[in-house]
C-alpha cells in the first residue's frame, strides 16, 4: 500500500483486521461530487479507471451504460490481476494496456499524483478530472448514485428519465443497501479474506443466510428487488451474484451452497444479467483470472477452466 505517497511492501488484499480476524475495508479517500462548482457535469472532462474483475467498479460500469454516459465518461481498464504493487496497465484480452492520461505503469501512480502525500490503498473505480487533473471520487456507492442523475442534462429524454433511484423508494433502497453490503457485497470479502476460523464462521454463516432471505423476498416471481423497477439496489446485487460461483465459490471458500442451487436468485441473476446494458459490463475471463491470481488465497496462481457454466445455462467457458 502507499505509506506518505510512497509504495511500501508488497500487495496484501487484507489491509486491516479486528479483534477476532476479520477483514475490515479501507474508506473511500476522495468523495468529491460532479455537479459541483469545482467539478461541473461536462462531457469529455471525466476518465473513469475500472477493473472488470471488481463488483464495486462494476456497479459503475453498469450505471454508466444504463444511463448512456459511453461518449460522456471515456473508461480505462487494468489487468485484471493484482501485481506486487496493485492495480495494473498491462496487457490482458479487454484491458487498455494502458494509461491514456499520464502513461501510468500502475493505479498508485494516479493516487500519489492527485495527493503526493496519499496513505492507503490504491482501489478502483477511479473517477479523475482531466481539467483540473485530480481525482474525484474513488467510492463506488456515490460513483453509482451520481451516474445515475449527474449528467442527465447532457443526456437524450430517454436516457435521462432512467431512475435508478426513484423518490418514492428511496428509503426503501438506502435500507435495502445498508442490509446488502456487510452481509452480501462485502459479505463475501469477509469470508473470503477472514484470518481465523471464528471470523470465517461467523462471516460465512451471516453471507448464506442473506442469500436465504433474498431467495425467499424474489421466490413470489418479481422480476427486480422492488418489483418491475430497476434500482440501483438490483446492480448492488447483481455484481456480486454474478461473481459467485465463479469466484467466490471456490477462491473465497463460499462453499456452503452454489447460486445455482437456489431457483429463484439464479433465474433473477439471469434476468439482470440478460439486460441489454448490464450484461455486456461481465467479463468471465478477467472474473476467473483475478480472483485466482490473488496469491495471499492462491499462492500457485492456477486459473481453473471452471465452472463452464452457471446460473443453469450461462456459459463462462
Amino acid at each position: 500500500m502507499l505509506v506518505d505517497g510512497k509504495w511500501q511492501g508488497r500487495f496484501h488484499p487484507v489491509q486491516g483486521t479486528d479483534a477476532k480476524g476479520g477483514f475490515v475495508r479501507q474508506d473511500s479517500s476522495f468523495r468529491e461530487w460532479i455537479g459541483t462548482d469545482r467539478f461541473p457535469a461536462e462531457a469529455g472532462r471525466y476518465h473513469l479507471y475500472v477493473a472488470l474483475i471488481c463488483p464495486w467498479a462494476s456497479r459503475v460500469l453498469a450505471a454508466r451504460r444504463l444511463k448512456g454516459l459511453e461518449d460522456i465518461v471515456p473508461i480505462t481498464i487494468v489487468a485484471p490481476w493484482l501485481t506486487d504493487e496493485g492495480w495494473a496497465f498491462e496487457a490482458f484480452p479487454g484491458a487498455s494496456g494502458t494509461d491514456p492520461l499520464h502513461g501510468s505503469r500502475r493505479l498508485h501512480e494516479l493516487y500519489i499524483r492527485a495527493d503526493p502525500h496519499y496513505t492507503g490503498r490504491a482501489t478502483v473505480p477511479l473517477l479523475w478530472d482531466t481539467k483540473t487533473d485530480t481525482a474525484v471520487n474513488n467510492e463506488s456507492a456515490d460513483l453509482l448514485r451520481m451516474f445515475g442523475y449527474a449528467f442527465d442534462d447532457l443526456l437524450p429524454p430517454e436516457r435521462a428519465a432512467i431512475d435508478l433511484y426513484p423518490a418514492d423508494l428511496r428509503d426503501d433502497i438506502d435500507a435495502l443497501n445498508d442490509w446488502l453490503y456487510p452481509r452480501i457485497n462485502n459479505g463475501v470479502y469477509r469470508t473470503g479474506f477472514a484470518t481465523t476460523q471464528a471470523a470465517y464462521d461467523d462471516a460465512v454463516r451471516e453471507l448464506f443466510a442473506a442469500l436465504d432471505q433474498l431467495e425467499a423476498r424474489l421466490a413470489d416471481g418479481r422480476r427486480y428487488l422492488f418489483g418491475e423497477r430497476l434500482t440501483e439496489s438490483d446492480i448492488r446485487l447483481f455484481v456480486t451474484l454474478i461473481r459467485f460461483d465463479v469466484a467466490y465459490h471456490g477462491a473465497f471458500k463460499a462453499n456452503i451452497r452454489r447460486l445455482d442451487d437456489y431457483p429463484a436468485l439464479a433465474a433473477y441473476t439471469r434476468r439482470v444479467y440478460g439486460h441489454p446494458d448490464i450484461g455486456p459490463t461481465v467479463d468471465f475471463d478477467h472474473i476467473r483470472t483475478g480472483y485466482y491470481s490473488i496469491e495471499a488465497l492462491n499462492p500457485t496462481r492456477i486459473v481453473p477452466r471452471g465452472p463452464v457454466r452457471i446460473l443453469g445455462d450461462v456459459d463462462v467457458g
